[in-house]
């Protein structure tokens, strides 16, 4: 415990409990952890951050495939921990070798091509650059084909009719 007697009065007892307490305060305030940013640091550089995939027809499965092209721009190997999805539809698969410094490498991305629609969606990709986690994008829509196994429908009091 501080012995405080020797301060002859309270005033001065205030001010050197305040002093410490001052000193307290920002010495914990200074050694909160500070970002520290590694110039040699790996940064993944795509050609294109959004691909457009156009308009094709629902279960064409080759049209339903792109691929993100990506280059290190760093000085140390990137490594591509994860790439998620925004959703279920949109599976990524990613190199898992580390990428060397100027080294190219491809992000392969498969939407489920049986949902109908536009969309755009999201992959987020997290690794050891600088600027991570990363986005890109891809859109497009997919056109409904008719089913050769339509139902039979059946009228009020006629044969049935194919529709």
């Amino acid at each position: 415990m501080l012995d405080l007697k020797p301060l002859k009065n309270k005033n001065m007892q205030l001010k050197f409990i305040l002093s410490i307490f001052t000193f307290y305060l920002f010495s914990t305030l200074n050694a909160q952890d500070k970002i520290i940013i590694n110039p040699n640091a790996p940064e993944i550089s795509f050609e294109k951050e959004l691909i457009d995939m156009g308009t094709y027809n629902q279960y064409d499965d080759k049209s339903s495939r792109c691929e993100f092209k990506f280059t290190n721009t760093g000085k140390e190997p990137l490594i591509i921990e994860k790439a998620k999805g925004s959703c279920g539809c949109t599976v990524p698969e990613w190199p898992k070798d580390p990428i060397a410094p100027g080294e190219t490498a491809v992000m392969k991305i498969n939407y489920d091509e049986k949902r109908v629609g536009p969309y755009t969606k999201s992959i987020t990709i997290t690794s050891n650059a600088k600027t991570s986690p990363k986005t890109v994008k891809v859109k497009g829509k997919i056109i409904p084909v008719e089913s050769k196994n339509t139902p039979i429908l059946k009228p009020s009091g006629g044969a049935p009719v194919v529709k």
